[in-house]
C-alpha cells in the first residue's frame, strides 16, 4: 500500500488545527527509546505541548536530557518510538519519508552550532543552495538580498574558510531564512560564538522572526537568551518539567 501523499501549504498557510487548537507545532505524547545489547534506554517520555505561529521557544536542560532529541523529532529527521508530530496541520510521520523532506524543505529552516555550511562554495552560493532545490527562478537575487540583510553584502564571493565564526553564522541564518520558513529550529545557535558576536547572532535572530512571522524553537543552555524566548520547554531526564 502507497504512503499517503502530503499536501503542500503555501508559507502563509501555517494555521493547523490539532485538537482544537491553532498551531504551526503540536508534539503529541512524544515516546523515543533505543535498544542494544544493554537493554532499552528511554530518552523521551511522553513529551506534548503546541506552539502558535510567530512564537518563540527555548528548550532548555542539562546535557543529555533530550533536547537534541526532540528538535530532531520535530524536524522530522529522527523518528518518535510512540506519539507524532503536527507541521502546520500535517502528521509529518504518517507520510513517507520523501513528502516529509519535501515539507520540511518548505516549512523549516536550520541553524547548527557547527554552522554546517559547504566549504566549496561562496556565502552567496551557500545561501543560493536551498533557493535553487526549491526551483526558485531568482535565486541569486534572494541570497543577495538576504546576505544584505544580515549584514554580509560585501561578503557574498567570500568562502567560509576566510569568514570569522560571527560571519559564518550570518550565512547560516541567511540560508535558514531566505526560503521563508514557517519554522526555524536552532541547535545551540550561540554555542562556538564569543559573547559579544553571539548577543549580536540573536538579535539578529529576534529580529527576523519578528519581520517574517516565523516560529523560533532553540536548544540553548544559555538562561539569558531561554529568557528572551516568550515560551521555555524545560526536559529533565526526558521528561517534560513545570517552570
Amino acid at each position: 500500500m502507497s504512503e499517503p501523499a502530503v499536501s503542500l501549504k503555501s508559507s502563509s498557510d501555517v494555521n493547523g488545527s490539532v485538537g482544537g487548537r491553532s498551531s504551526i507545532i503540536s508534539v503529541e505524547r512524544v515516546f523515543k527509546s533505543v535498544t542494544d545489547s544493554t537493554g532499552t534506554l528511554s530518552i523521551l517520555r511522553d513529551i506534548d505541548f503546541a506552539l502558535a505561529p510567530r512564537e518563540t521557544a527555548a528548550i532548555v536542560g542539562a546535557s543529555g536530557s533530550g533536547k537534541s532529541t526532540l528538535l530532531s523529532i520535530i524536524a522530522g529527521l529522527d523518528t518518535p518510538t510512540q506519539g507524532t508530530v503536527y507541521l502546520a496541520g500535517q502528521d509529518i510521520f504518517a507520510i513517507s519519508e520523501d513528502d516529509r523532506a519535501a515539507l520540511r524543505a518548505q516549512k523549516i529552516g536550520f541553524v547548527f552550532q557547527s554552522f554546517q555550511l559547504m566549504g566549496n562554495l561562496s556565502a552567496l552560493e551557500n545561501v543560493m543552495l536551498p533557493l535553487e532545490l526549491s526551483g526558485a527562478a531568482n535565486a541569486r537575487s534572494q541570497a543577495s538580498e538576504m546576505l544584505k540583510r544580515v549584514g554580509l553584502g560585501e561578503r557574498l564571493g567570500h568562502y567560509p574558510k576566510v569568514l570569522s565564526g560571527g560571519e559564518q553564522q550570518r550565512v547560516a541564518l541567511a540560508r535558514a531564512f531566505v526560503v521563508q520558513p514557517a519554522v526555524l529550529l536552532a541547535d545551540e545557535p550561540t554555542g562556538s560564538l564569543d559573547f559579544a558576536t553571539g548577543e549580536k547572532i540573536m538579535a539578529l535572530m529576534f529580529d527576523l522572526n519578528q519581520e517574517l512571522g516565523t516560529t523560533l524553537v532553540l536548544v540553548t543552555h544559555d538562561r539569558a537568551i531561554a529568557s528572551r524566548c516568550e515560551r521555555r520547554i524545560t526536559i529533565e531526564a526526558g521528561q517534560l518539567v513545570p517552570d
